[in-house]
């Protein structure tokens, strides 16, 4: 957003001051006038960087992912770079600007966010509320003109959603640029949302642009880790500016000043090295004196300035967000006349700038801190309390204007312990009710910080030191830093006794650090949940007692102790249906559910799973009901039903305004059924969303393994080993705590061996596997089938090299993997599987001829429709004629569903037996022309009249997508437009019919 000129949606006059000098969540300044060179310089030295942020804007107006890092050091030209390619960007496309704002070691919570989002607002006027779907309400956590804001009516995933919806619509109308200066001070909630917009917009002609001194971004920090996964994941081009060569320096120093000599040209060179700040502070005196130390230099132009100028100067340094008029008036205690003296001058020397919302801030950061660093402790202190007074003045003459962030830093710096500690406190409950929990940590640890400073520390902070620490350790854990929630919770055990303390405080402290170490992998939370349970003797709170029994049941289970979670889970539901708490009983039903189906009594499972629909009275029982059913499901073979399930999962989530947020808890649950169905174009979209933004790495061990099966299935099997090495030793630490993490990791370590060709390495996997014996639970018939392809794949590696041993060994293997399918309930084998493991196992023609339209079947794992033709012409081949002609079309039809559904792998097997056995066959009858089930799919919906974007929401897939599969059926067809298409479908049902 450019100020003024970008249509900002304008406060109420009694407000305008407040949303002026509102920076807890509110933006920086727009920096238009405040370019790192003169502002009647032209820019020089950066022609390729713009031509390349212009390319960027060109691929994301055509749809495709686009948006760019821009990084380089301080005072290297990123602002002024941005401001070249706005001017640009404005001729094609919308462009909004937000700023990320440091308060010191606690940057302020989504900082750019405001200034981006009225920009949108203005630009889709009327439209706009509407724009942002039903998490609109969430809006006003970061807007409070839009009304006061209702925490407990929006989730911490609407905020996001909503956002989401407001580009979308913008991007509809026209390109959008959204640009975010300074990523090097966002906090860990600008960092999230902003991983969520870049995979959510993917493919809506959104360029977003975010520039970073990235050599002051700390290793280990949020920053670090965003720019690292978004630059792995391809979300992000990184365009790095350089210093300027000598050429550009020559350049830049005539712009600003004219013709200059050699000698003074020469100075400037050495003294700047090619950085623009420096070449621009050192223009004006390239032959003085050189300054000891780079604040020495940043002050020389400062210590030019008169008294009132200087005065002034001082104030904004005390400052990181811009300084309204009337704020730096009152600051600063001078006259209006010579107020504006020293303003003018301080503007002319190119120190401050001027918004045209008058306010001011210095034209380039290092200029602040040098200033700033400049004053004496007095000094500061004392310019820091008269800040912290003004703002609290504006505070109280509106509550709602969201100062508590900038009155908990002013109040700190001006070292007033129990001032400060107020504000933190406050500053930690307004960042946590805007789901901005890694900025709730900072100004909650500040607190503590501060505790012992204070005299009656829990008068003035409105808690007790205990109960901060309960809610610090909440928060720390929200905000994704395990390790810090666990020494919290540890400090606030140790400040209790045990033996006096209130039962339920102690129990609840309990609770919490068992799930601190569930979130962190790692044992114990089962035990303390125990001693929870112990401490509640006696205690009359059936609720807490059905939480903690729920919690307790949820561990057994995961850990396979599935006679111990049933009893748990038991026992809870008669508490929870004795005190009529229906979300409890649901919970309670799913995990028994759960249970039972993995002891093998899945028709008593299933039944489980209704009780709990039945139960489901809230949305958050109805959404934990659909990850947990279509999980089962999908354990059972049932793979349409699963989707099915987890597709109407995030159908509930979208009319909660968390589609891809909360409800992308589902999206693992559908990519996996996809992928076993062979739609993986559909499974590889959801995944590189990656819209599962869960906060600790022992939730993301699942979609990961997932991924991870995926690239292994498109042959990309350097990126399957990258990931498989980053993650593994994740999973093996987890694997002894949550069972199905173990068989993940069995799965894909066996699937990317069985992708990269290597029959050995598979084989030795089942062998393990068989020798470990069963039970395997649910998750045992999908690895036992595998293995039997395993066994397949040695048999085939064997009759290359013609060895016995290894036949003997594909012999055995099938054996043990036999016995464990005969020791595997009825109930949890899939119908058909055992004709196709069977089949593979014995490698016999006539069972394998069975096998093929077994496997053919509509919800079997598609692989093997290929998997069985390949093993069945690898044995025809061996044989007459007949055989052979029979191999050659049994192969043909191999490749075509080898290629339909995108196995790289098996169409190179297809593909070499083809070739070594010289039996290949004319084109498949049905050739290229034969539209996918996906393409058929989108061609009934076009045949209802639906437009791309409505086919997109039917099939959750993105518009992008439709975009290709429409094209791809007209070509199929023959057809000239959509219209031809759908008459066409429509003449062929009459005729079926």
């Amino acid at each position: 957003m450019r100020g003024v000129r970008a249509g900002m949606i304008a406060p109420a006059p009694d407000r305008a001051f407040i949303a002026r000098i509102g920076a807890d969540v509110g933006g920086r300044w727009d920096d238009e006038s405040m370019s790192l060179i003169a502002q009647t310089a032209d820019m020089v030295g950066r022609d390729a960087e713009l031509s390349l942020l212009g390319d960027a804007l060109r691929r994301a107006a055509a749809g495709e992912t686009a948006s760019v890092l821009v990084a380089g050091e301080a005072g290297i030209g990123k602002t002024r770079l941005l401001r070249e390619f706005r001017t640009v960007a404005e001729r094609s496309a919308a462009v909004f600007t937000g700023w990320c704002v440091d308060y010191g070691a606690t940057p302020a919570p989504y900082a750019p966010l405001p200034s981006i989002l009225r920009g949108v607002l203005t630009a889709l006027g009327d439209d706009g509320a509407e724009a942002a779907g039903p998490a609109r309400a969430a809006l006003r956590l970061l807007i409070p003109e839009l009304g006061p804001a209702d925490r407990a009516a929006v989730s911490p995933d609407a905020l996001r959603e909503a956002i989401a919806n407001l580009l979308e619509a913008a991007a509809e109308r026209r390109p959008v640029v959204v640009l975010v200066e300074d990523l090097h001070w966002a906090d860990d909630a600008t960092l999230a949302m902003l991983s969520f917009l870049l995979r959510a917009l993917s493919g809506h002609r959104v360029l977003f642009v975010l520039t970073c001194r990235v050599d002051e971004v700390r290793r280990g920090g949020g920053v670090r880790a965003f720019l690292v996964e978004a630059e792995r994941a391809r979300l992000l081009e990184r365009v790095t500016l350089r210093r300027l060569d000598p050429v550009a320096v020559r350049a830049m120093v005539e712009a600003l000043n004219g013709p200059t000599d050699d000698t003074g040209f020469a100075r400037l060179l050495e003294r700047s090295e090619g950085v623009p700040f420096f070449i621009e502070e050192l223009s004006c005196n390239a032959l003085g004196p050189l300054p000891e130390s780079l604040r020495d230099l940043l002050l020389a132009r400062f210590d030019r300035l008169g008294e009132d100028a200087k005065r002034v100067v001082r104030t904004v340094s005390g400052s990181d967000a811009p300084v309204p008029h009337e704020l730096l008036a009152g600051v600063a205690g001078l006259p209006d006349e010579r107020l504006d003296d020293g303003i003018r001058e301080a503007a002319a020397a190119s120190i401050l700038a001027v918004r045209p919302d008058d306010s001011y801030g210095f034209r380039h950061a290092l200029l602040r801190e040098a200033v700033h660093d400049d004053l004496l402790p007095g000094e500061r202190a004392r310019l820091h309390r008269a800040y912290a007074e003004a703002l609290e003045a504006a505070a109280t003459a509106d509550p709602a204007s969201c100062l508590e962030s900038a009155l908990a830093y002013h109040w700190h710096q001006a070292h007033d312990a129990p001032r400060a500690l107020s504000a933190a406190i406050a500053a930690m409950e307004r960042a946590k009710a805007s789901y901005a929990f890694s900025t709730a940590a900072r100004f909650g640890e500040l607190a503590l910080e501060l505790w012992d400073q204070v005299p009656s520390a829990a008068e003035a902070a409105g808690v007790d030191r205990v109960t901060l620490l309960l809610r610090l350790g909440s928060i720390l854990r929200n905000a994704g830093d395990g390790e810090r929630s666990l020494a919290v919770v540890d400090l606030a055990l140790a400040e209790v006794e045990p033996k006096t303390v209130e039962p339920r405080l102690h129990a609840r402290l309990l609770r919490d650090k068992a799930l601190y170490l569930q979130n962190l992998g790692r044992p114990g939370s089962a035990e303390l949940l125990c001693q929870a349970l112990d401490r509640m003797d006696g205690v009359d709170d059936d609720r807490l007692r059905a939480t903690l029994l729920n919690l307790l049941g949820g561990r057994r289970m995961v850990a396979a102790q599935l006679e111990e979670a049933i009893a748990t889970a038991d026992e809870a539901y008669r508490i929870a249906e004795r005190i009529g708490d229906d979300a409890q009983m649901s919970v309670a039903a799913n995990t028994r559910g759960s249970a039972r189906v993995h002891l093998g009594d899945v028709e008593g499972g299933l039944t489980d799973f209704r009780l709990a629909w039945e139960r489901a009275a809230d949305d958050t029982a109805r959404l934990r009901y659909h990850v947990n059913y279509s999980d089962i499901l999908h354990h059972l073979g049932r793979h349409r039903e699963a989707v099915r399930i987890a597709e109407e999962g995030i159908a509930h989530a979208r009319t909660l305004g968390v589609e891809r947020t909360s409800g992308s808890l589902l999206t693992q649950n559908l990519a996996e059924p996809l992928l076993q169905l062979g739609e993986v174009d559909r499974a590889e979209e959801l995944l590189a969303k990656d819209l599962t933004f869960r906060t600790h790495r022992i939730f993301r061990v699942y979609t990961m393994a997932t991924r991870i099966r995926l690239l292994a299935w498109r042959g990309r099997l350097d990126e399957a080993r990258g990931l498989l090495d980053e993650w593994r030793p994740t999973m093996l630490g987890i694997a002894p705590l949550e069972r199905q993490v173990e068989y993940s990791l069995i799965a894909t370590e066996l699937t990317l061996r069985l992708n990269a060709g290597d029959a050995h390495g598979a084989a030795e996997i089942v062998r393990g596997l068989v020798q470990r014996g069963g039970p395997l639970h649910a998750q045992g018939p999908r690895l036992l089938l595998e293995s039997a392809w395993a066994v397949a794949a040695l048999r085939a590696a064997s009759s290359i090299a013609a060895g016995a041993e290894t036949e003997a060994d594909a012999g055995e293997l099938a054996a043990g993997i036999a016995a464990l399918w005969a020791s595997t309930p009825p109930g949890q084998r899939p119908d058909g599987w055992g004709v196709l493991l069977t089949a593979l196992l014995d490698g016999e023609v006539d069972a394998l001829r069975t096998a093929v339209p077994v496997a053919d079947a509509d919800d079997m794992p598609a692989a093997y429709r290929v998997v069985v033709r390949l093993e069945l012409a690898r044995r025809l081949v061996r044989g007459d004629r007949a055989g052979r002609a029979e191999a050659a079309s049994v192969l043909a039809d191999a490749a075509l569903i080898a290629a339909q559904i995108g196995h790289v792998r098996l169409a190179q097997d297809v593909d070499a037996l083809a070739t070594a056995s010289g039996v290949r066959a004319e084109q498949h009858p049905s050739g290229v022309n034969e539209l996918t089930a996906r393409e058929a799919q989108v061609l009934e919906l076009l045949a209802e009249g639906l437009s791309n974007r409505q086919i997109s929401e039917r099939l959750f897939i993105s518009v992008k997508t439709v975009s290709v599969h429409v094209s791809a059926i007209l070509r199929k067809l023959g057809a000239s437009s959509r219209s031809e298409a759908a008459a066409r479908h429509r003449a062929r049902a009459l005729v079926q019919s």
